[in-house]
């Protein structure tokens, strides 16, 4: 048997789409008020004095607390089939379903939301692990649940929901320093589409 694991942003596809699902999701008011509030923030990130982990969350607070979890599914569901599907590298799909028709598990471990992801992944069939927005009653508490699913968290959850010993091989595909741990984990490991030593 073969694992396949997938980054998101920025691997499959062309842009980042936590940031344009927060603009497409978000409130006037809120997004007013976190262009307040967290342009500090944006502009130490910018800087590089604080990493997208940590930053993130910050983000998904101000745009998702108390909001109504009927009303945020629902856009992420609208999000998932009308955003996401063009913002895809066609490269990337092919290889994707290149393991598919092999047979292989194949997974997709992002610092991204489940809010768009969950969908978007029963759609293509594949497995999903990623960071969760915790709901409260039936309103987002704004937090996450279990974390920012970024650098060592993706290899911590993927080797806490599958027993890679029982996988003959493990591919690993992303693009940034926040994947280095996941591909740590893999046999064959590419880094913006370039096999990686190991």
């Amino acid at each position: 048997m073969k694992l396949v694991l997938f980054d998101f942003d920025g691997t499959l596809t062309h842009h980042d789409m936590f940031t344009k699902f927060i603009i497409y999701s978000a409130t006037p008011l809120r997004l007013l008020l976190g262009v307040v509030f967290m342009s500090p923030l944006y502009l130490l990130y910018k800087l590089g004095l604080i990493p997208a982990r940590k930053l993130r969350p910050f983000v998904s607070f101000f745009a998702f607390a108390g909001r109504c979890e009927h009303k945020v599914s629902a856009l992420g569901e609208a999000y998932a089939h009308r955003v996401i599907p063009s913002s895809l590298r066609a490269d990337m799909l092919q290889t994707l379903r290149l393991h598919q028709a092999d047979g292989a598990t194949v997974v997709l471990v992002s610092a991204s939301l489940d809010l768009y992801l969950k969908p978007w992944c029963k759609t293509m069939g594949i497995a999903l692990i990623c960071s969760e927005m915790a709901v409260d009653g039936r309103r987002y508490s704004g937090h996450y649940s279990g974390g920012d699913c970024s650098c060592e968290a993706k290899a911590y959850k993927v080797s806490q929901e599958f027993d890679l010993s029982r996988y003959s091989q493990i591919y690993a595909y992303g693009d940034t320093k926040e994947d280095l741990a996941m591909l740590a984990l893999a046999d064959k490991a590419f880094m913006n589409g370039i096999e990686q030593s190991l």
